[in-house]
């Protein structure tokens, strides 16, 4: 199942050097986990509440590989030229399988709400 990268950053309005060597680097450190951009610097169209910050979402074929390229060596050693210009948060999360259907999940959340009333 895919699985993600999600970051919520808020970079200056000047880039530091050190993040754009980050910037530079960090594709070599997801080739190999099979990790690729998906969103990367585009602009946002906040349509509720807030958003502050720059979207990045980086896809992988599984959870797995999102967390072995994330603890590898390779981008623990990038981290800080980030971390130390640029706050921001982020998370890995599985994707839904395929053919997931919303309205599926709902009956299941309202039936098991009906057992416990």
């Amino acid at each position: 199942m895919t699985a993600y990268a999600v970051g919520n950053l808020q970079p200056a309005a000047r880039l530091d050097d050190e993040v754009l060597d980050y910037m530079e680097r960090i594709q070599s450190t997801l080739d190999p986990y099979e990790g690729r951009f998906l969103v990367h610097g585009a602009t946002l169209e906040v349509r509720e509440g807030e958003w502050p910050g720059a979207l990045v979402v980086i896809g992988f074929p599984t959870l797995r590989q999102a967390r072995d390229w994330y603890e590898s060596p390779a981008y623990q050693e990038l981290i800080p030229l980030r971390t130390r210009h640029m706050a921001g948060d982020i998370i890995l999360v599985d994707g839904v399988a395929p053919g997931y259907d919303a309205s599926a999940t709902a009956a299941r959340l309202r039936q098991a709400q009906e057992a416990v009333s």
